[in-house]
């Protein structure tokens, strides 16, 4: 490959044009250089003349081979969870780099299928786990890594909102694997592999889960504490994190980004502004009943897409491997089983 192709922008496509793949993918796309966002797959009209709303002139196609045809590279999947497996492995057919959004899949031995096609194919393939890159997240990651908490003993996360009306929705299968896909994958680059799995959820009318707790044994004796919910009135802090140095805990309900995005902001917008947390959502540093304030790292969603087509170009590695996803799919299959029989489950 020449040098200007190397640096020529990775031709992206996106598949679906809902919540997710309006504000989580298409503006972060847009914004990245190192992409040339070609158009959007949906065949719903409704959805197509919001893509013209939001970008006029931005081209709409009616299937993945529509897209293929026009030259695309890559693509993102943000689409109804019980879809992914099946356009995650039509895109890798097509000879085309998939990001998709979480869930991955909807277990784990679907989640194996669709990385081993990538691998045969010699495709880049990475799960859209952009929640490795929120604020209060990184600013844990930098405790850790920093040695301020000491040998990590405890790790409590926690997505919870009060919108009953508008989750769980069957787009996301349930609230263990919408939200338990970010809290999981978190603990696991925290803390690293799980031995063990207790879980409890609550059913509710829709017949999807919500209220859901999850319990992890990591392999190296750290425990992770891991809440989701749509309808939990009175939202416990985001983290809180206990080692044998000190504890830090940021009771903001969550990283600013998706309002940012939400605002009709983008990190084109924004500059280096983007991700800047105020100081009133700062977290807390304790060692016993003194508590010190920690200035919060910039969240860097913006960073996925452009570590993304650098892989795709043979530049890097993928911002988040595949096999990742394997593996917390695995904790999630484990997590639904003890939520729906009881016990600890053993991985």
């Amino acid at each position: 490959m020449t040098s200007d192709a190397l640096n020529s922008p990775v031709r992206f496509g996106l598949v679906g044009y809902g919540f997710g793949g309006r504000y989580f993918h298409a503006p972060l796309l847009g914004a990245a250089r190192e992409c040339e966002f070609v158009g959007v797959v949906t065949s719903s009209p409704e959805r197509q003349a919001l893509v013209e709303q939001d970008a006029p002139g931005r081209a709409t196609f009616g299937s993945l081979e529509d897209l293929a045809a026009a030259g695309a590279e890559a693509v993102a999947i943000s689409t109804p969870a019980a879809t992914h497996s099946e356009l995650t492995d039509r895109a890798l057919e097509l000879g085309l780099a998939v990001v998709c959004d979480k869930p991955f899949a909807l277990d784990a031995a679907a989640a194996r299928r669709s990385v081993g096609l990538a691998e045969r194919h010699g495709l880049a393939l990475s799960p859209y786990q952009n929640r490795r890159w929120d604020s209060d997240f990184l600013t844990v990651r930098r405790l850790v890594d920093e040695g301020e908490l000491g040998e990590v003993l405890r790790f409590e996360s926690r997505f919870e909102r009060m919108a009953p009306e508008t989750g769980p929705g069957a787009a996301g299968g349930g609230t263990l694997l919408d939200f338990g896909s970010h809290l999981v994958d978190q603990a696991l680059v925290l803390l690293g592999p799980v031995e063990s799995v207790y879980a409890e959820w609550r059913l509710r009318e829709n017949g999807l889960d919500d209220d859901v707790f999850v319990a992890l044994t990591h392999a190296n004796g750290a425990r992770s504490h891991l809440w989701g919910s749509w309808s939990q009135s009175a939202p416990g802090p985001r983290y809180r994190v206990s080692g044998t140095a000190g504890g830090y805990v940021n009771r903001t309900l969550m990283d600013g980004q998706e309002d940012l995005l939400l605002a009709g902001h983008t990190p084109g917008t924004l500059g280096a502004e983007w991700g800047a947390e105020p100081a009133e959502r700062w977290g807390r540093m304790y060692r016993g009943a003194d508590g010190q304030t920690v200035p919060t790292e910039n969240g860097a969603w913006d960073t996925f897409y452009p570590a993304f087509a650098r892989a795709v170009r043979g530049l890097g590695t993928v911002p988040v491997a595949p096999r990742d996803a394997v593996a917390s799919m695995t904790v999630l299959d484990a997590a639904r089983r003890s939520a729906t029989d009881g016990g600890v489950v053993r991985i």
